[in-house]
């Protein structure tokens, strides 16, 4: 009985092709650097905002019980390449003004 729950509760990971191998780039660096995407660190207090790469909405979260599948709420796009932005504190503060968030 033991084997066959340990058989079920085994899953298979998919391996996907990184999107700058898809999108024919020699490093992801290169990809990153084509991308407007910066990697330097940010100093001081961050946060991390995740959009969705159709619609520009942040209004996105986890797809529970799928590995690393994102949903857009707005739009209803399903994948796993989400846009990503790192902000300073300051940055975030005017993100949130202008989306109309109360900030206390």
């Amino acid at each position: 009985m033991r084997l066959k729950n340990y058989k079920m509760a085994k899953k298979k990971i998919k391996l996907s092709t990184p999107a700058w191998i898809l999108e024919g780039y020699d490093s992801p660096a290169a990809y990153n650097k084509a991308k407007g995407v910066s990697t330097k660190k940010k100093s001081g207090k961050t946060f991390k905002i995740r959009k969705c790469p159709e619609c520009d909405s942040d209004e996105v979260g986890v797809v529970i019980g799928e590995v690393n599948l994102w949903e857009c709420r707005k739009c209803k796009w399903k994948g796993s390449d989400i846009k990503q932005e790192e902000l300073t504190e300051d940055e975030f503060m005017k993100y949130l003004d202008e989306k109309g968030e109360d900030v206390a």
